[in-house]
């Protein structure tokens, strides 16, 4: 009764604006409501952490609170390894859920209505077109999500997730994200599993609610971190007690770390690959 009550109310609402001509704002997508999880997995805000995808880590592990790896390279084995070397370890599962990449084992699975241009940098990525969630490549990304639940990570890190503010070769718009990114984190929620915000910083604000936390390249580098440099930054995570995860590439650490510890980020800097390699701002 209340979602019938909900959508007249929509409709009229729609039937006004077009009645007097005005104009819808951008970000006013019907979106669901957030799907809860008690029992997934929210990281403090000072968490410490490994964001590794060029290879699965092996032993000796560094002592932190995080481990952020492929969920296609990494097996069950590596997962249950990296949970019983440290007390309260949690495991996030990278996947892409913006792009097609070649060397998947699922990318037969993709229909050819889904692929769009190559993405810029990156061989054998292609940008999908996520207005399509709701039929086949919903099913496909529900399966990716699967595997993660079945190797045992505790999250999701959901990347390529802002295709719109990319060339991805469909007319996609800031709507048509919105409602990807929130199918995304509701649909990790039902399966158990927490949900890691990647970039897509004009939308941090409607996505809050989603989202358990958040991942961040590079916002150091163009000055686009807080509600200062942008009108709603990371801070605002931080403030509603959703830790953020920064990585920079290219600034020294002595042109973020202060800034960054300031602001109660997760930050490090890290190259490119994702290596092992790594310089944290605080702690381990």
């Amino acid at each position: 009764m209340r979602e019938r009550a909900r959508l007249i109310v929509a409709a009229l609402s729609a039937a006004l604006v077009a009645c007097l001509g005005l104009a819808v704002p951008a970000g006013a997508a019907t979106l669901p409501d957030p799907v809860s999880c008690s029992g997934c997995w929210k990281p403090a805000l000072n968490t410490s952490w490994q964001w590794q995808l060029s290879s699965v880590p092996s032993a000796p592990y560094l002592d932190v609170a995080m481990y952020d790896i492929d969920g296609f390279d990494a097996t069950a084995a590596d997962v249950s390894n990296l949970h019983s070397t440290k007390s309260g370890r949690k495991v996030v599962c990278y996947i892409s859920a913006g792009t097609y990449e070649n060397w998947r084992s699922d990318a037969g699975d993709f229909p050819s209505s889904v692929l769009g241009n190559n993405v810029d940098g990156w061989a054998g990525e292609r940008w999908l077109d996520v207005r399509q969630y709701t039929g086949k490549l919903g099913t496909i990304l529900g399966k990716r999500m699967d595997m993660c639940r079945a190797k045992g990570f505790d999250a999701i890190e959901f990347d390529n997730v802002d295709g719109y503010d990319n060339d991805p070769g469909f007319p996609m718009t800031a709507n048509d994200q919105l409602s990807f990114n929130t199918w995304l984190a509701n649909e990790a929620h039902k399966r158990g599993l927490s949900a890691g915000l990647k970039n897509d910083i004009p939308q941090l604000k409607t996505l809050q609610p989603y989202f358990d936390w958040a991942l961040n390249e590079e916002c150091w580098a163009n000055n686009e971190c807080t509600t200062a440099q942008t009108g709603y930054g990371y801070d605002k995570y931080v403030a509603a007690g959703k830790a953020v995860f920064n990585v920079e590439y290219s600034l020294a650490t002595s042109k973020f770390c202060a800034k960054a510890n300031a602001q109660n980020f997760n930050s490090l800097k890290k190259d490119l690959d994702l290596t092992a390699y790594r310089v944290p701002c605080r702690g381990v």
